[in-house]
């Protein structure tokens, strides 16, 4: 499901699975568009995503949660001038020690929360008709606290009914498995959960573990000083067999609300232009290249109900 409606999964094409167009870290109770021009933000963003186009990018997962600068509106328009098919998300955001949550969120349970989500995958976000095509969450690093606990299973029920995909921003491998647990304990497969950030857990023994339990292991961050460390992670999972579990992204862009001109803007090029290339010289074939950035999108945000019991 992009912002512009249904898309078959054959056509997703080349796949960013984690960027972001606009964030705004004012907090929960004070973000929305009345912030920001949307004209401004569309002649700042607009080149970036026509040049992510230009080096083969066909889908862009915008992965800026509700009460974060999530703009529906704006990412049509964007979807409309650059030609890309930009997805959108529902869920709530609990990383950041929570500031970026609704207040609604701390008293409701979660079936309620799951409401507000299904709600918006039946309905459209808010009067835009615009819907969700995966689910997105954030959880800190560490043991989960009583309310991320409770997003992951609103996540896992509002899957449950809707098949879409749950991604996590997640702070660390203790925190991945966790969610996985909950997963399972919900009656939902691993291959439903994409661990976002996976690149900063240090110990490739858990990604390991987590892609054997089914999760999608995503290493975004991918940036002109990480490509070493990502062609590492890459080529780890490789040789575990695992490659059929891994995303890969950027996590680039952010037009910041409240900075001038949006502050310094992340082009989504690296993979294409420097990441791609030293994965083929690291032995990494054309082959594998497109179960990473094709087949592995396909598979992981496809809409469908992945049950466990």
């Amino acid at each position: 499901m992009t912002v512009k409606g249904p898309v078959r999964i054959s056509k997703m094409g080349t796949t960013l699975v984690h960027e972001h167009i606009l964030v705004d870290f004012v907090g929960a109770e004070q973000s929305g568009p009345h912030r920001y021009n949307a004209s401004e933000v569309i002649r700042v963003v607009e080149p970036y995503l026509k040049e992510a186009r230009k080096c083969g990018c066909c889908t862009f997962l915008e992965c800026t949660p509700a009460y974060l600068g999530r703009d529906p509106v704006l990412l049509a328009k964007l979807a409309e001038l650059t030609g890309l098919n930009i997805v959108t998300n529902t869920g709530y955001y609990a990383a950041g020690m929570e500031k970026y949550l609704p207040r609604h969120a701390f008293s409701e349970s979660a079936d309620q929360l799951a409401a507000c989500w299904l709600r918006e995958w039946r309905e459209g976000i808010g009067a835009t008709g615009i819907k969700p095509g995966f689910i997105k969450i954030g959880v800190d690093a560490g043991a989960l606290s009583a309310i991320a606990r409770k997003l992951v299973q609103a996540a896992c029920r509002t899957h449950l009914q809707s098949g879409l995909t749950i991604a996590a921003h997640t702070g660390n491998g203790t925190a991945a498995l966790a969610q996985l647990e909950v997963l399972a304990d919900e009656g939902v497969q691993g291959c439903a959960f994409v661990w976002v950030h996976a690149q900063n857990e240090q110990d490739s023994r858990i990604h390991v573990r987590a892609a054997r339990a089914g999760a999608w292991i995503e290493f975004d961050g991918i940036a002109p000083q990480t490509i070493d460390r990502h062609i590492q992670l890459v080529n780890t999972m490789k040789a575990h067999g695992l490659l059929h579990r891994v995303l890969i992204s950027q996590d680039a862009g952010w037009y910041h609300v409240g900075e001038p001109g949006g502050g310094k803007y992340r082009p989504y090029t690296t993979i294409f232009n420097q990441f791609i290339p030293a994965l083929k010289a690291a032995g990494v074939t054309e082959e594998e290249i497109q179960q990473i950035m094709v087949i592995n999108p396909r598979e992981a945000f496809a809409s469908r109900v992945r049950r466990s019991k």
